[in-house]
């Protein structure tokens, strides 16, 4: 390599304490996870008590169910990113070991199947109090980009979904023997930290883009808008990181290097590009859909 960025010295742990003979530690994982639960909490409340930011000048929820929506949300996370990294990911493994399925401290989560789980909580929960199930996913839509942001931060921390092996200037030389395994590499192996590519795309650029339309551009007052801007922009986010991303182990093998999911001689997708496409799909749908019936709806 003739550049490379030395991995900083961050430990995974914020701190760590021993109680009765066990240790217990705060990692930047979970603080990740516990503040974008926050942040996003705290905005959408905000922006349920400006009516006028909603359809009819009417919030589709009060403060208080947001904080019921919470307990929605994490338990379809969890679920759905979970039973999403057996389905997708690992299904024959699973399949020979059922009892590993629900030993998430073990690793293994999927966020496009935490997305599914996160989509069906807000459909449940909406039929449940009676609340227009497109505006909410709007809501919660317009604040996830933040915790994708600052998970993908402590993914590169933990020194974990790195990239590719890459010769450019700002590859990163990852701690571990799985990163220095490179294939043709001699010495130190730098690679793309594709988890701050993913940082700034699917966090910081799209969580402004979606911010920017809700506060500014009256986006909310569309149901289904920001919605769909945020299923074709991560889509669209994920597909291009695909390209520089360390394919997942399972798929790759001496005659599929890439690691390519689907592919015919040498071309194809990725696991996470195929899964990635039927968002995009999903996501310029529902912004036709939106603009649709805004023109159709009565004034």
């Amino acid at each position: 390599m003739q550049a490379a960025i030395p991995f900083p010295e961050i430990s995974p742990e914020i701190v760590s304490i021993t109680l009765f003979g066990m240790e217990f530690a705060l990692r930047w994982y979970a603080l990740a996870y516990i503040a974008g639960i926050v942040i996003g909490w705290r905005i959408v409340v905000a922006s349920t008590r400006r009516p006028v930011l909603w359809p009819g000048d009417c919030a589709p929820m009060e403060p208080k169910d947001v904080e019921d929506l919470l307990t929605w949300v994490i338990l379809g996370v969890i679920l759905g990113g979970r039973l999403g990294y057996v389905l997708f990911y690992q299904p024959g493994y699973y399949l020979a070991n059922p009892a590993q399925i629900l030993q998430v401290w073990q690793g293994g989560m999927a966020f496009h199947g935490g997305l599914l789980g996160v989509v069906l909580a807000v459909v449940l929960f909406s039929r449940s109090r009676g609340i227009n199930w497109v505006s909410v996913a709007d809501a919660l839509c317009m604040v996830t980009p933040v915790g994708l942001l600052l998970g993908r931060i402590a993914n590169f921390i933990n020194a974990e979904l790195w990239g590719r092996a890459t010769d450019l200037p700002w590859g990163v030389i990852f701690p571990g023997a799985a990163a220095q395994d490179c294939a043709g590499v001699v010495g130190l192996c730098a690679r793309h930290p594709s988890q701050l590519y993913e940082a700034a795309l699917e966090g910081l650029i799209l969580g402004a883009v979606l911010l920017w339309l809700g506060w500014r551009r009256a986006a909310l007052r569309l149901p289904g808008t920001l919605t769909g801007v945020f299923f074709a922009g991560y889509g669209a986010a994920r597909f291009l990181v695909e390209f520089v991303r360390q394919p997942d182990a399972q798929f790759v093998s001496p005659g599929n290097p890439l690691g390519l999911a689907f592919h015919v001689d040498g071309y194809g997708l990725t696991m996470g590009q195929a899964l990635s496409l039927p968002m995009v799909a999903f996501g310029i749908g529902m912004v036709l859909w939106a603009r649709r019936r805004g023109r159709t709806r009565p004034t």
